[in-house]
């Protein structure tokens, strides 16, 4: 039996490989995440839609769980063509993009339903990171924006029931200053750590809380150290679908309008996905993890923070991005 798996997966392995070798364009895929996460889901959506709709011209290899190193790290690499494609949140890229840290503003959106019609293919939303990727000339290109579920907040020591319980806690941050300045503003002491360190961080107490999407906290198994998870449903996670430019590059018209196409049909994939795992890992980790459920009052943390909005958004020289996500 063991031998004949062995024989099964090295055919596969072979196949895959031959696929590889015989396609005009392969392209290394990086995501952070481990699965199950919408990311993850986009990725294998757009390895096999690539795959078959451009008869084999090209072959996707993915890579997830950070293999290929952290956001920032990544977002490098493509620049010199070294990874191909992405497919992560855009917190983590706003060393490049400053402009970026405006998504991670509390309470900028209503929910989940038609973000992709606020952000999405045709808006001017997209069109204005599109043409900041080519401004700051990162040598990458901006196929999508989309949104990968709900951030929540999550603590190792003691649950969150009101604003009054984040006092002095310390607070894991991406390196994005808008986090840093909002956990600031509702008493927190925030703490850039990477995403691939979050684990070690809270266990040994270097943070004592973090946020992110129920996808992100059960996939990294976060609960195992924040056990306490309260709903604030405080940001939505915006991601970003972006190819390097010498990939891009390389492409003939007909194959940059696939590979468009397929990623705008991912962020769409994407959402439906978030909507669904948000909806049922609540109750997963809540029966099966012993994690602790609290539905902290919202409307108090947005009486704290809306007040300081615009004038956030003007201290980091985000008024532009933050007048064009609020135009009615």
């Amino acid at each position: 039996m063991r031998a004949k798996r062995l024989l099964a997966t090295i055919a596969s392995l072979t196949i895959s490989v031959s696929s590889a070798m015989a396609a005009d364009f392969n392209m290394r895929l990086h995501t952070l995440v481990k699965s199950p996460h919408p990311y993850n889901d986009m990725a294998e959506f757009m390895k096999k839609t690539l795959e078959e709709k451009s008869d084999g011209r090209i072959a996707v290899q993915i890579f997830d769980s950070g293999q290929l190193g952290q956001d920032p790290a990544v977002i490098s690499e493509l620049a010199f063509g070294t990874i191909d494609m992405m497919i992560s949140t855009t917190s983590n890229a706003a060393e490049q993009v400053p402009e970026y840290g405006i998504f991670t503003m509390p309470y900028l959106f209503d929910g989940m339903e038609g973000i992709t019609k606020k952000i999405g293919p045709g808006t001017p939303v997209e069109a204005h990171f599109e043409k900041i990727y080519e401004d700051r000339g990162l040598g990458i290109h901006l196929l999508a924006l989309g949104a990968s579920g709900a951030r929540n907040l999550a603590t190792k020591d003691k649950p969150v029931n009101d604003l009054a319980d984040l006092a002095g806690m310390r607070m894991r941050t991406p390196p994005s200053p808008m986090d840093a300045e909002t956990w600031s503003a509702l008493g927190m002491l925030p703490v850039t750590i990477a995403w691939g360190e979050l684990y070690a961080a809270l266990q040994t107490g270097v943070a004592g809380a973090m946020e992110s999407s129920l996808p992100g906290y059960s996939g990294a198994k976060l609960y195992e150290v924040a056990p306490n998870l309260a709903l604030t449903q405080h940001t939505l996670q915006i991601n970003h679908i972006s190819i390097s430019d010498v990939t891009w590059n390389k492409l003939p018209d007909d194959l940059k309008a696939l590979v468009q196409e397929t990623a705008t049909e991912a962020n769409e994939l994407g959402v439906e996905k978030a909507i669904e795992y948000d909806a049922n890992l609540v109750d997963s980790l809540a029966k099966d993890h012993g994690v602790k459920v609290t539905h902290p009052d919202t409307a108090a943390f947005k009486a704290k923070l809306e007040p300081i909005q615009a004038k956030l958004a003007e201290k980091l020289d985000l008024s532009a991005e933050y007048e064009l996500l609020t135009a009615k």
